[in-house]
């Protein structure tokens, strides 16, 4: 039997490497080893922990949704906690992941000041963002871990994913922000970003929320 160190595992941007049969304590134990400081992403389901190395493009995505987010958030004046790429897990369901962004809007309150997160006491987010999503684990993680809404942005399109009954179903609007035609306006200001830049981007999607509200 070949023991590795996780310093000899390379993963280059946008690639991932998947490790079957791990257990819990193992995952702990890889998270600690990992620390806080990393740019991977993880997500874990029955033993199946998957390491993600984001690409370029994925992290300038990543960051216009997030902040056109915020944007939606601050001009309809809607309270939140910004959780990022926390790590949510609960052993009792041998589930963990961590999204690309997160946003605590109805627990919003119960999240203020938080530093250390319990999921079997606190909520999990809201509403999570994942962009290029190439797996099912992390989707299966969501699910069980019981985020009522989450975005995944794919090959330059939208999907909206609201929990029901406890199942994911796709939907055509955000009940978040109903009043809004989020999937084809998200996807279209991620467009014209590669065009005309972040700054100008956001100063057009603020602009649109304010035609739209």
């Amino acid at each position: 039997m070949v023991t590795l160190q996780l310093r000899q595992l390379v993963v280059n941007p946008g690639q991932r490497i998947e490790l079957q049969g791990i257990n819990w304590n193992e995952f702990e134990a890889i998270l600690a080893e990992l620390g806080d400081r990393r740019a991977s992403r993880i997500a874990y389901s029955n033993g199946v922990l998957e390491l993600r190395m984001p690409s370029p493009e994925h992290e300038v995505d990543k960051e216009l949704i997030g902040d056109m987010i915020k944007i939606l958030l601050e001009e309809l004046d809607i309270n939140n906690e910004c959780f990022g790429s926390t790590t949510f897990k609960r052993q009792d369901i041998a589930k963990g992941v961590e999204p690309d962004q997160c946003f605590y809007i109805e627990n919003y309150a119960v999240m203020i000041g938080k530093r250390r997160l319990d999921l079997s006491a606190d909520p999990p987010p809201d509403l999570a963002i994942e962009v290029d999503v190439t797996s099912k684990t992390g989707l299966e993680a969501y699910q069980s871990l019981g985020v009522p809404e989450l975005w995944r942005m794919e090959e330059g399109k939208l999907r909206i994913s609201v929990l029901r009954d406890g199942q994911y179903q796709e939907a055509s609007f955000s009940p978040h922000f109903p009043k809004f035609p989020i999937v084809d306006g998200i996807s279209e200001f991620l467009r014209r970003s590669q065009t005309e830049g972040r700054s100008q981007t956001l100063k057009a999607f603020r602009q649109w929320v304010q035609e739209w509200s």
